[in-house]
């Protein structure tokens, strides 16, 4: 869950990455991994953002995986093939505090091979640089501060702030789950709530669902209806269909699906 809400946000407010990570107001679009190869490599938290002049590649990690750096490489060789011309920005970002090696790790080496990327570790980062654009905000209660509860505060003062209603109830969503890494559900429903969502249940499910990949298959069922109701709460809140499927990996169609069966009720 916590890297779909990533992804979207990384997809909405490209603007507000490509100013944050490329030091340029630019505007990037979606780049499918599919276009780089007949074989895609399986990468859940992997976008690929582009420009006439740039490719911006994000991986967004809650645990640190050894496997990251060969992915680098790997994505680094299929762009080249594909846009030879256009330079590349890689960056692993990961979430949430670890004292593992491997998110230490900025180089890929194979004999005389060597390749090097960027890390951002969020609990490094100054909390200032996620508090003026929308696009960041939900990041800023996983930076470097001292108090959480009053960095989320400065958040939801922030949010209050936005005047288009459809980016507020996104921010706000991906700022409730986000947080949900970091801080128990109680207290981010304490200070979210009139921002968000009115059902507090959808952290626990989003928690729940996150909690359910791997498990055995006789759990799928459970893992999907807890997907279904995450998708009719952000519904309720108003998210789009579009928005509320990419969240909650469900498709298009379900969603879309439940938005009738909810109107078919009222």
């Amino acid at each position: 869950m916590f890297d779909n809400i990533c992804k979207f946000l990384a997809e909405t407010f490209s603007t507000d990455f490509a100013t944050w990570l490329l030091g340029e107001s630019i505007t990037l679009t979606e780049l499918s991994p599919s276009e780089l190869s007949l074989e895609p490599i399986r990468a859940d938290a992997l976008i690929l953002l582009q420009s006439d002049e740039v490719v911006l590649h994000l991986e967004f990690q809650t645990q640190p995986k050894s496997d990251i750096p060969f992915r680098l490489i790997d994505y680094r060789l299929r762009v080249y093939r594909r846009f030879p011309q256009k330079r590349m920005r890689q960056v692993v970002i990961y979430l949430q505090p670890t004292t593992s090696n491997l998110v230490q790790q900025t180089t890929f080496v194979l004999e005389t091979t060597r390749h090097e990327f960027e890390v951002i570790r969020l609990w490094e980062q100054p909390t200032h640089a996620f508090l003026h654009t929308p696009g960041l905000l939900p990041f800023a209660v996983l930076s470097q501060t001292n108090d959480r509860l009053s960095t989320l505060q400065q958040v939801a003062q922030q949010i209050n702030q936005i005047t288009d209603s459809r980016t507020q109830s996104n921010v706000a969503a991906s700022t409730f789950i986000l947080a949900g890494l970091v801080l128990e559900a109680e207290s981010i429903q304490r200070i979210l709530r009139r921002d968000i969502m009115q059902e507090s249940v959808t952290y626990q499910l989003l928690q729940a669902e996150a909690k359910a990949e791997g498990r055995a298959e006789g759990r799928a069922e459970g893992s999907q209806e807890a997907l279904r109701q995450v998708a009719m709460n952000l519904l309720r809140e108003g998210m789009e269909i579009a928005v509320a499927a990419r969240v909650t990996d469900l498709s298009i169609e379900q969603v879309q699906q439940l938005a009738e069966e909810m109107e078919n009720r009222e």
